[in-house]
């Protein structure tokens, strides 16, 4: 969600669908200024609500603090209310302090995932009742109210080796963080035909340097929120000024030629373009206009272009 609250992440996706992409994608965090999100499916409900063509996707529900039947249920719901514009993402999350908060714990974080998800898997499948007997879930078969008329498509936000494997295992397309090196793990995927998604910064200016200029002075003070994190680890926290130059010397930022040239080269059928590190609302506002104007005109259809209100830079998936 935006930095800059609901209302404003509302306002930037209808302001995506005016410019004429594809859809926005919503992350989900608990306890920090960062993103002011702790439900990706409710604000999704929402921007549904609030426009026509759009998907509205989460990038992603933190899947070791929730419990899969229930956002399953979400899930089925929001595709069904809004005629099948609704896109599913889940994440491990990280060591945070969420698993102590929600009662799931950190056995849930560092063993559970893959159960998890074959609950969730198993109840936005279509199949009309279902039941588990695993470590961390078990109970009597139970009937899947709403059913989805189809499978729902699920994808798995990755950044570490094990989770691309689980998600590879299940044939389920991932959502690569901003940072993340997409070549090295959609290498591990193997070939296929899945469709997997990477998250990009973007900036736009009259050169590369112009652009890198804008973001150093709106950049650093935006993800400086994500010091909020409190992990159950003892992990000291992420060097953001450090991450700040990361992000502005590795993303597609400068000319609309530039950017569109970097967002090929991530090789993903999506692109998930991080906007709101452009400042406040006016400038947030303008860039995802401009991206509508002069970018994806250069793309020519070879990408789905999916514009994130945020991604989540500070994710251990």
């Amino acid at each position: 969600m935006s930095a800059h609250g609901a209302a404003a992440t509302v306002e930037y996706a209808v302001a995506a669908e005016a410019a004429g992409f594809a859809g926005v994608w919503l992350a989900e965090h608990h306890f920090i200024e960062y993103g002011r999100c702790p439900s990706a499916t409710a604000l999704a409900g929402l921007i549904l609500g609030r426009t026509s063509r759009l998907t509205v996707g989460t990038a992603a529900c933190v899947l070791s603090n929730r419990h899969p039947v229930a956002l399953g249920e979400e899930a089925a719901l929001l595709d069904e209310a809004s005629g099948g514009r609704f896109r599913l993402g889940v994440g491990r999350g990280g060591p945070w302090v969420d698993l102590e908060v929600f009662g799931t714990g950190l056995p849930r974080y560092e063993h559970g995932f893959a159960e998890s998800l074959d609950v969730l898997l198993d109840w936005v499948s279509g199949r009309a009742t279902v039941a588990a007997a695993g470590r961390h879930f078990a109970f009597r078969e139970v009937a899947v109210v709403p059913r989805p008329a189809r499978p729902l498509p699920v994808w798995v936000a990755a950044t570490s080796p094990s989770t691309v494997d689980i998600a590879a295992a299940r044939g389920l397309p991932l959502l690569l963080g901003v940072h993340d090196d997409p070549a090295a793990l959609l290498a591990r995927c193997g070939s296929s035909d899945v469709e997997h998604a990477v998250a990009r910064l973007v900036g736009l200016g009259e050169s590369r340097a112009a652009a890198a200029g804008r973001l150093r002075r709106t950049l650093r003070p935006w993800l400086a929120t994500t010091r909020g994190y409190v992990r159950l680890d003892g992990a000291p926290p992420r060097d953001t000024d450090a991450y700040a130059e990361h992000l502005i010397r590795t993303s597609p930022i400068g000319t609309p030629s530039e950017v569109a040239e970097g967002l090929l080269a991530t090789g993903a059928s999506r692109v998930l373009l991080m906007v709101e590190a452009a400042g406040d609302r006016a400038a947030t506002l303008e860039l995802i206009a401009a991206l509508g104007a002069e970018v994806l005109p250069r793309l020519s259809g070879r990408a789905e272009r999916l514009p994130a209100p945020l991604a989540r830079p500070a994710a251990e998936t």
